[in-house]
């Protein structure tokens, strides 16, 4: 997970949930990015330790300086984070021993045993490095703008692949097949290239779909009720998805803290409530 002070809230209720639904919470091992320029990694280290005394975490810095320059902006500033793109270099970050992870987003919750998500087979195939719940029903086209489908150069990268939607927040990912084949490069290729053209509209989430979109390793959509914080525009409440739940999740625009606190909260915000270790607005002490 990343970790900084404007998420600590969700990052906190995400931690708690996984623990709480972990058959050996014991095993578990957190891998911590944040921000190398940011004064508040020795607070966060503080807040984690005193929260979760037991717990076994690293935090790792990510200077956003090599990603800063190939950032453009989005439908929505929170998306143009620097640590936003952090997933983006995480086998350069995290130590290469390290040969699988599952990454998760900070504003979600679980509501059953991590292991699970964690065991999902990749298969043999060397170019499937991820592993995360696909959304065929969606519309991929609308992730990336008329130039890029009019352009056959561009719009040709799909040929041969059967591309779909997925959520870049819960992420199996196999570390040593990322590192062999320097996926990191390859993204920032198609970052290199949106700050010469625009071919998308949507932050972090466009280079993954078009590096990884149509070789991705099937997990069921119960690992990945996202859409809960609502549309981009809006912030309007969203049910779930039909079927079982193993994790909720809110991504868009409407965090369940914020409508806690404003009063104003979505039907569903009251399933993140229990999680809420920290219930009023936190500062970090210095």
């Amino acid at each position: 997970m990343t970790l900084d002070t404007t998420y600590l809230r969700g990052s906190m209720a995400a931690i708690l949930s996984v623990l709480q639904h972990s058959s050996c919470p014991e095993n578990i091992i957190f891998h911590f990015v944040t921000a190398a320029s940011s004064s508040a990694a020795a607070p966060l280290n503080r807040t984690l330790s005193t929260s979760f005394p037991y717990l076994k975490f690293q935090i790792y810095p990510f200077r956003d300086g090599a990603v800063a320059g190939l950032i453009s902006t989005s439908i929505r500033s929170a998306l143009d984070c620097p640590l936003n793109y952090a997933r983006n270099y995480m086998p350069d970050l995290l130590p290469s021993c390290l040969r699988k992870v599952v990454y998760l987003d900070s504003d979600l919750v679980l509501v059953d045993d991590i292991a699970k998500l964690a065991a999902t087979p990749l298969g043999d195939d060397p170019n499937t490095v991820l592993a995360a719940p696909e959304y065929c029903n969606a519309n991929f086209s609308a992730y990336f703008t008329p130039s890029f489908w009019s352009n056959p150069s561009l719009s040709l990268t799909f040929a041969g692949r059967k591309p779909c939607y997925f959520n870049t927040g819960v992420m199996v990912i196999d570390l040593q097949r990322w590192r062999a084949g320097d996926y990191t490069a390859k993204i920032q290729d198609w970052m290199e290239l949106q700050k010469r053209m625009r071919i998308y509209e949507l932050g972090s989430l466009p280079p993954f779909l078009l590096v990884f979109a149509g070789n991705i390793a099937p997990v069921d959509h119960r690992w990945n009720q996202h859409g809960l914080g609502g549309d981009n525009f809006r912030g309007l409440c969203r049910d779930l998805h039909p079927g079982p739940v193993s994790l909720l999740h809110w991504s868009g625009k409407g965090k369940p803290w914020a409508r806690l606190d404003a009063n104003r909260p979505c039907p569903l915000d009251a399933l993140w409530a229990p999680y809420d270790l920290l219930q009023t607005p936190y500062a970090l002490e210095a």
